[in-house]
């Protein structure tokens, strides 16, 4: 967590609290894969901890810790859909995405965030990579790295407004079986 001398919240001034709540949305923006674990941390710190600056509920707007949940969960929903990163060590492929995707537009619905332009983004990211795998598996150039079912895929396409029938041809194939 961020370091902050123990302090009370009354000596501090909203320039100082709002310096706390930023470092505090870097953490979270560059955390590891499940962000809003980086956020009830975070709340924690803030709010509870014996070390942290026990900050007063009632003057803190959270909306910056909450928009950096939101930033880390497209972040490594797109990093996760990008071809250039299957071979690399960040790479948790689709099936990581459709449970990152599940998990960010559950936080989404219950923070009251609008999820449309990120989910026809994370569509495109999907299409393209999927396209870019058959082409690649087909040429032979390498094995197929998608790891999840037929079925889950499709469903995760559906959920992000991608029809069946635009998905590309062979991708079964490539596919976990049930």
């Amino acid at each position: 967590m961020a370091e902050t001398p123990l302090v009370v919240d009354k000596e501090l001034s909203q320039q100082q609290i709002q310096e706390i709540l930023e470092e505090e949305a870097f953490l979270i923006k560059h955390s590891g894969e499940t962000p809003e674990i980086a956020f009830h941390s975070g709340l924690y710190y803030l709010f509870e901890d014996p070390d942290g600056p026990k900050l007063d509920r009632s003057r803190v707007d959270l909306s910056l810790l909450k928009e950096a949940v939101f930033e880390r969960y497209t972040k490594i929903l797109l990093r996760d859909l990008k071809p250039a990163n299957r071979d690399k060590r960040i790479y948790r492929g689709v099936a990581r995405s459709i449970a990152n995707w599940h998990r960010m537009k559950k936080f989404c619905q219950k923070e009251g965030f609008q999820t449309d332009e990120i989910r026809q983004k994370v569509a495109k990211y999907l299409i393209n990579f999927l396209e870019n795998e058959v082409k690649e598996v087909k040429s032979g150039k390498r094995v197929s790295c998608i790891n999840c079912t037929y079925d889950e895929l499709k469903e995760f396409a559906r959920e992000l407004g991608v029809k069946t029938e635009t998905l590309p041809n062979g991708l079964e194939e490539l596919c976990m079986s049930q």
